[in-house]
């Protein structure tokens, strides 16, 4: 580590020194690099070597004042000069100073350094700036150029701020104080200079320059009493510079240094000069367009020190620009204002009376910005307590009556302003609400200024919007009192006094406090404090209350903690409270009094509102809690006289009465009964028409009958249920409905809607009465009534309530007794089924409605009545108790839930969600499996909303059955499904399939699958894949239990399958649920499939592989496979059962059913069945009945037994293939059409046996294992296909080694000598095989061997046993000496010779070698006999040089180079080799050279040749005969005269003159040209021709 520190340092000596000599060769963007790279290192490092600063003091210092150089450089340069003083600070000052010399004009540059060390160093900079400022006061009067003067004024600067910093922390300095005076005083001279000659002639540059400098300076030079009025007499300088943008803020900030200076050595500013730094600064803040914000802040930041300075001064000058009629102004002043109380200076406290009378000033304003403004201001007044007692009410009066003024203007329904007015109007209202959120009552005279006037805001509706912040005001008061009282203190603050204002009774607090008191159920806070507030001012209302309150209000509040309390029941709360309290008060007089403050305080509320209609039963309950029944009687009729007063004059009214009848029902009905009969309807319509005032109808007493059965007392109402109202409901409902005295359907809404209401609410009241013995005779009536209603609502809209409200009606009147029969249960739900699922799409009942409005109520009126309509099946189903009758019901919204309209299967899931609630118990024998299968799929729908119901409704199909699931995390599961995204909600379908299928009962599984098969035919793609994952996970659960239903199951499976394949999708879930069924119940699958008629169909060829690629049946399905195919073939006959099991194989195999462990067994068997059925037909199929669905162009299939065999054999080899178990064929696919015919049969075997992969010793040992008993077989295709497997497999001496072929050798020798030929040909194949396969076993039985192959030979019916003859003595006789075949040898010769010419180029190719061969095993006793045998055979070795196979060419090639040797013909070799060269020679050219050497060796063997050449000019193959003409032209010119006489001219012209017809050209001009040889020859010789 030492080290390293050591080597640190030097390493950057070393790059500063290498950096410092790049400095003179780098160009300006080098050089500009190269410094930036300098300040990084030495504002980096802490200690430099003095020789290197040395350097860079130098290099920077020469650089700097290099006027050939870049600015930018220069700049640079000083930039690091200056940066250097941290480590030498004398040295870069001596450097400095050295060019900054007395009368001498220094750089720009140098004058900027000592500023810049001035502001960076101040502390050591101070000594020397004596001798700075003298040097400089002698140059400033040679300073012309522009830059220069800048660069005096910079220095100017900022060595005022740092002698000033010097000035008042001198203490903090190192040294001895030093003459400050001095300092200033040459700084005095320098800005004289400077203002008297630069600054009249200044240019902008320059000005700004000066400006700068100009707050410094004269800072400065404030510390000094006699500078003082000279510094000042500056200051209007710097205010003329305003006016130009970009000098303003600097204007603005050297102002700002004065001005702190005139603080800091209190100095009193010139009456006017003041007034025009305020004016300045105003016009700054003010002006259009807007000032930059920095310049706005910095204006701003002097008025809070003029605040602290000259504050009378400052609130004059307010209060003076408060009464300017311009907007801005005002609204600045009003601004500075409040951020000077913000700023709390404490001398300002002083002025509070005036900063009140200021404002009250502005309080006039009608501008909207001026009134937000002044609202501001009170808020911080509030805030800082900067409120009188006696002066501060107008000012919190002020809040609440701009926010009144700005509620009127925003309510008005024409607006007549523009859009800025209403933003301000906005913009008022919300301040006001703010300034009363952040008030703190508490704050010091508070107390003295709100109370009890504040409580005049309570009750007036136009204050309604300050309750939250208002009652929050009023607790705090309160409870600081409370808690005054409590600790002894004497009460300073809240002393009930009217004073000048009216308070509230206390019956109008009541009434106001309780009616916003309901608005705590909607979670507002006005509500809650209007609640809180009732708590603490029980005194107040009345003194009887305290108690009841103190424990009753406490109660109350416990529904409100954390969270909203149902509307319904914090109502009931309410009134209870209300009940109980004028119980407590029981004062007649005050109870009157409160319902008449309920009364007035009607208009304060909407109509529509939460707080009127509680109002209306506020009134009913205090009402009904009145003793005095004539009072109660009076204000009844007066509700029904003039209804009107109550806002909504029906539901007013109703709620009134309904209310009142809880404690005077025989009052309410007489007052109702009176003015039924006293009132003359059709007269009081025509009054209001014309009176403009509207009176109550018959339909409104309807209603209100409806409401005093529902809120009567129940043990009173049933007595006077019908006569009293139901009757007289009836009776106004038939006068409705009559015209000119004939009833007829009134399809008025208002009346259907005000007849159905008021039987839903008798209907209500009737069930809770809870009298099980009350029989309700008007029952059937009134439902036949409400379907009517339904019936005729159109199917095309729903822009009508009448259909939503008449199923509420029958929900409720269904449960009354008597009970009514299935058949009408099934007739009404059907019935109000048909009248609503089908109306048209939710988006198209909505564009029929032409405002916005009209568009949300019949969203409202749609979803209300589907709704109603899932609450009506719900109570219909579940109330009967048997199961069937409930499935029957169900069934009605069967069709609708697979509608496929997207709607209504929106529709039909929601109701059915409705129905299936977990609070319901279904009966024991109800069904769930149908239902499930139904319900459960589309989890995945189109539509959220169906998603959401279904899964749903799947839940609940569980919970209403009792059964016991997860359904917290079911129902987290439901939520993940309004996500749009396909696979996320499959994967939640899927999860919460796993969890429903486990509580499925077993025996109703059979249900489920049907339905979800029938849903994979007929549902949309999403929801057929959750069908299917849904039957897939079912199975996965039930599988293994289903085996009482397997063959339904199976059965319903096969029926679904020509339509599922039209759907691919559909029908792979198909086949992986016959996949799952296998799996548990492979035996009874594979016998069922096994039974379908061959050829076997598409659908079944399907389902086979399906069961092959599930890997769970796989390995068991193979298994039962190859029994089921041993066990037909035990008898070595296939039937049509046995083919069944080949196609089945054939169609698993080709699946990709791995093959590996049960290849032997398989193959082997396969081989058997294609052996077995060689020329079989299939018997005809039976006739099938079920459906099928047939593709374009599709035939019925004709299946021919053999060919499927062969083909399930061929797919298991291309699977071993794959597997690493077989290897191609030689033949390729050709094998399996040699295999398939019986022609060919036993060569497609042997190319078969081939593919064997031999080095799989274990595969092939267990199929030849397999295949052993074909050699004995009763079966002679059998015994064919055995032997020739075998035949092939003796090749292979690996198997060899394992013994397995010595029984098949000798059954082998035994078949050579068979009646059959194929059999024979096998047998001998695999005779000679033997050479390759055993060669030591050919050797031990070459006798035995020998025999049965040379036996071949003789065969000449059969050319390919003679074939396979020759082949195997080519290989055995590799194996043996000429001893060996001693005996055999002459035999073989002559035989092999026999079929030098044989037809078939493979027998031909086959001797010739076998010659060849035979060579070798001359000895010495055959020689002279296989000599003479060449010499009769070297005709057809050198004709056959030409021969169309190759092969024989080749061959022929090489028995005449083995054979030559044996006539001495050595020489021969020459000629022969020509024919190994790229040009092979010409026939008739190599003929005569072969011709010319053996003229010279041996004319006997020319001769031999010419006799034995004859035959071959009647040969088949046109190239021998041109061959033999050409041979014989060469012997004719190369034979002696002795043996040209001994030709038989006559014949050789004979057969020559006949080849001149021949059809091949060739031959025709060979003949020519031998004829001519001939005639040449023999004048040659004087031989006649």
């Amino acid at each position: 580590m030492a080290t390293h520190s050591m080597e640190e340092p030097t390493e950057i000596f070393g790059d500063i020194n290498l950096t410092l000599g790049m400095l003179d060769k780098e160009d300006t963007l080098g050089k500009e690099d190269i410094y930036n790279h300098l300040t990084s290192v030495i504002q980096n490092t802490d200690i430099l070597d003095v020789a290197i600063v040395q350097r860079l003091i130098y290099y920077t210092s020469k650089n700097m004042r290099d006027d050939n150089i870049p600015r930018e450089i220069r700049m640079l340069a000083g930039e690091v000069l200056v940066s250097l003083a941290a480590h030498d600070f004398n040295s870069v000052m001596y450097e400095v100073q050295s060019n900054f010399r007395i009368l001498e004009l220094p750089n720009e540059f140098v004058v900027l350094a000592l500023a810049e060390l001035a502001t960076s160093y101040g502390s050591q900079s101070i000594p020397f700036m004596m001798m700075t400022l003298l040097s400089m006061q002698t140059m400033l009067r040679l300073a012309e150029d522009q830059t220069m003067k800048q660069a005096f004024c910079t220095a100017l600067e900022k060595f005022s701020k740092a002698i000033y910093k010097y000035i008042n922390h001198w203490r903090d300095y190192p040294y001895p104080r030093l003459d400050a005076h001095r300092l200033s005083d040459k700084i005095s001279m320098l800005f004289r200079y400077i203002m008297e000659n630069w600054a009249p002639l200044a240019s902008g540059s320059q000005t700004l320059a000066i400006v700068k400098a100009h707050g410094p300076t004269v800072s400065l030079l404030l510390h000094r009493k006699e500078l003082c009025e000279y510094a000042l007499n500056h200051v209007p300088w710097l205010l003329n510079q305003y006016g130009d943008n970009n000098i303003d803020f600097h204007v603005t900030q050297s102002l700002k240094q004065i001005l702190t200076a005139t603080v800091l050595y209190d100095v009193s500013l010139p009456k006017t000069l003041k007034k025009s730094v305020f004016v300045n600064l105003l016009h700054q803040i003010c002006r259009v367009p807007e000032p930059p914000l920095e310049n706005n802040v910095e204006a701003s930041s002097c008025f809070l020190i003029l605040a602290q300075s000259n504050p009378a001064d400052l609130i004059e000058f307010f209060d003076e620009q408060i009464r300017s009629t311009n907007e801005a102004i005002r609204m600045t002043t009003l601004t500075l204002l409040r951020s000077a109380i913000n700023a709390e200076e404490p001398k300002l406290r002083n002025h509070i009376a005036s900063i009140e009378k200021t404002v009250k000033v502005a309080m006039g304003d009608l501008s909207s910005k001026v009134r937000t403004s002044t609202l501001l201001l009170i808020q911080t007044m509030c805030e800082k307590s900067y409120i009188e007692a006696r002066e501060g009410w107008p000012l919190i009066d002020y809040i609440f009556s701009q926010f009144a003024m700005s509620s009127r203007k925003l309510e008005k329904p024409v607006k007549t302003g523009s859009p800025e007015e209403e933003k301000g109007e906005i913009s008022v209202q919300e301040t006001s609400l703010e300034v009363l959120k952040t008030m703190d009552p508490l704050v010091i005279g508070m107390p003295q200024v709100l109370w009890p006037r504040i409580l005049t805001f309570v009750v007036p509706a136009e204050y309604t919007g300050t309750l939250e912040y208002l009652f929050n005001i009023i607790r705090i008061l309160i409870v600081a009192e409370e808690r005054k009282r409590h600790i002894g203190k004497e009460s300073t603050a809240l002393v009930i006094s009217t004073g000048a204002v009216k308070l509230p009774s206390p019956q109008q607090l009541l009434a106001r406090l309780l009616v916003i008191s309901m608005l705590a159920s909607l979670g507002k806070l006005c509500g809650i404090g209007a609640i809180g507030l009732l708590k603490l001012v029980p005194e107040i209302i009345h003194p009887k209350l305290m108690d009841l309150w103190k424990t009753r209000i406490p109660e109350l509040l416990q529904p409100l903690e954390g969270k909203n309390s149902p509307i319904v029941l914090w109502e009931t709360m309410l009134l209870q409270l209300l009940k109980e309290s004028l119980r407590m008060i029981n004062d007649v007089t005050w109870t009157i009094q409160l319902s008449q403050d309920f009364n007035q305080q009607m208009n304060s509320y909407s109509n529509s509102s939460i707080e009127k209609k509680f109002l209306w039963k506020a009134l009913g309950t205090t009402l009904a809690s009145c003793p005095d029944t004539e009072f109660v009687s009076s204000q009844i009729k007066e509700f029904l006289m003039a209804p009107s007063q109550l806002g909504d004059q029906r539901q007013g009214t109703a709620t009134i009465l309904g209310f009142c009848a809880k404690n005077h029902l025989d009052t309410v009905l007489k007052v109702l009964k009176m003015f039924q009969d006293q009132e003359k309807f059709f007269i009081n319509r025509c009054k209001s028409i014309f009176s403009g005032k509207k009176n109550l109808s018959k339909m409104d007493i309807m209603v209100i009958y409806g409401a005093v059965a529902l809120q009567a007392p129940k043990q009173q109402l049933l007595s006077r249920l019908h006569q009293d109202i139901v009757a007289q409901v009836l009776f106004l409902y038939g006068q409705c409905s009559q015209v000119l005295g004939v009833s007829v359907m009134n399809k008025d809404m208002d009346l259907q809607m005000s007849f159905t209401r008021s039987i839903t609410e008798i209907s209500i009241a009737i069930q809770d009465a809870q009298d099980q013995a009350f029989q309700f005779s008007y029952k059937e009536i009134l439902i036949s009534h409400m379907l009517d209603f339904i019936r005729d609502e159109p199917l095309d809209s729903l822009a009508s309530p009448v259909r939503w409200k008449a199923l509420i009606a029958i929900r409720y009147l269904s449960k009354l007794k008597p009970q009514l029969s299935l058949n009408d249960h099934l007739n009404i739900l059907e019935e109000n089924i048909r009248r609503l699922l089908p109306l048209p799409p939710l988006e198209k009942l909505v564009s029929q409605g032409e405002t916005d409005k009209d568009k949300e109520h019949i969203n409202f009126l749609y979803e209300r009545s589907m709704d109603a309509l899932g609450k009506l099946l719900k109570t219909m189903i579940w109330d009967n108790t048997s199961g069937e009758h409930c499935q029957e019901m169900f069934n009605l919204l069967r069709m609708w839930l697979v509608s496929q309209k997207e709607w209504e299967r929106e529709r039909a899931f929601q109701v059915t969600a409705e129905v299936l609630t977990n609070d319901i118990a279904a009966p024991e024998n109800f069904r769930i499996g149908s239902l499930l299968g139904i319900l459960a799929p589309h989890s995945c729908d189109t539509l959220p909303t169906i998603r959401q119901a279904a899964a749903s409704s799947t839940i609940g199909l569980f919970c209403i059955k009792g059964i016991h699931m997860e359904v917290e995390d079911l129902q987290s599961l439901q939520k993940g499904l309004e996500c749009d995204d396909v696979p996320v909600q499959i994967k939640i379908s899927s999860k919460i399939a796993k969890i429903v299928c486990k509580a499925i009962p077993t025996e109703e599984m059979q249900m489920f699958l049907e339905e979800t098969l029938d849903g994979l035919e007929s549902l949309n793609p999403v929801c057929v894949k959750a069908c299917g994952v849904w039957m897939v996970t079912a199975l996965k659960e039930h599988g293994a239990a289903l085996e009482d239903q397997l063959l339904e199951i199976l059965g319903a499976i096969y029926h679904h399958m020509p339509v599922l394949r039209q759907n691919e999708e559909s029908f792979q879930f198909m086949l992986e649920a016959i996949s799952l069924i296998a799996s548990f119940h492979v035996d009874a699958v594979v016998a069922n499939l096994l039974q379908k008629p061959l050829p076997f169909d598409r659908d079944t060829k399907t389902l086979w592989k399906a069961l092959a690629e599930n890997p769970a049946s796989c390995g068991k399905l193979m298994r039962a496979l190859i029994d089921k195919l041993e066990s037909k073939l035990e008898d070595d006959v296939a039937g049509t059962d046995a083919i069944s099991v080949a196609c089945a194989v054939y169609e698993v195999v080709s699946a990709g059913a791995p093959v590996t462990s049960s290849y032997p067994e398989l193959f082997t068997l396969l081989l058997k069945l294609v052996s077995c059925t060689l020329g079989q037909k299939m018997p005809t199929p039976a006739f099938s009945l079920r459906r099928r669905v047939m593709q374009q162009g599709e035939r019925q299939q004709v299946a021919d037994p053999c060919r499927l065999s062969t083909a399930t054999l061929k797919c298991l080899q291309d699977q071993a293939m794959r597997e690493g178990l077989a290897k191609a064929c030689d033949e390729g696919d050709n094998v399996w059409t040699l295999l398939n015919n019986p022609d060919s049969h036993h060569i497609g075997v042997c190319i078969l046996a081939r593919s064997m992969a031999v080095w799989k010793h274990g595969v092939i040992l267990d199929i030849m294992g397999h295949l052993f008993s074909s050699l004995t077989s009763s079966s002679e295709n059998y015994r064919i296909t055995g032997t020739a497997f075998f035949s092939e497999l003796m090749q292979e001496p690996i198997l060899w080694k394992h013994r397995s072929l010595q029984e098949v050798l000798i059954f082998m020798d035994q078949s050579a000598q068979d009646a059959n030929a194929i059999l024979r040909q096998m047998s001998i194949r695999g005779l000679g095989n033997t050479a390759s396969g055993a060669p030591h076993k050919v050797k031990k039985y070459k006798q035995i061997i020998l025999e049965s192959v040379i036996k071949g030979l003789y065969h000449l019916a059969r050319t390919e046993v003679v074939c396979e003859s020759l082949k195997a003595l080519q290989k055995i006789l590799q194996l043996l000496t000429d001893r060996d075949v001693s005996f055999y040898f002459k035999e073989i010769v002559l035989q092999t010779r026999t079929f030098f010419e044989d037809e078939q180029d493979e027998v031909r190719l086959t001797a010739i070698f076998l010659f060849e061969n035979l060579a070798s095993l001359t000895g010495r006793r055959w020689k002279t006999f296989f000599s003479e045998e060449i010499k009769k055979s070297l005709i057809s070795f050198l004709l056959h040089l030409w021969d169309p196979n190759p092969k024989i060419r080749a061959a022929c090639h090489d028995v005449l180079v083995t054979c030559i040797p044996f006539l001495g013909l050595q020489d021969l070799y020459g000629v022969l080799d020509h024919l190994l060269g790229k040009d092979l020679p010409k026939a008739r050219d190599f003929y005569r050279a072969l011709c010319v050497k053996l003229a010279k060796k041996n004319q006997d063997i020319l001769w031999i040749l010419h006799t034995h050449s004859f035959p071959f000019f009647t040969s088949n193959w046109e190239v021998i005969r041109g061959a033999a003409v050409k041979l014989t032209d060469a012997i004719v010119l190369h034979l002696t005269s002795q043996y040209i006489e001994l030709l038989d001219k006559e014949q050789l012209t004979t057969r020559l003159q006949a080849l001149l017809l021949d059809p091949c050209i060739s031959v025709q001009r060979a003949s020519e040209a031998a004829l001519q040889s001939l005639l040449r020859r023999c004048k040659e010789t004087s031989v006649p021709l």
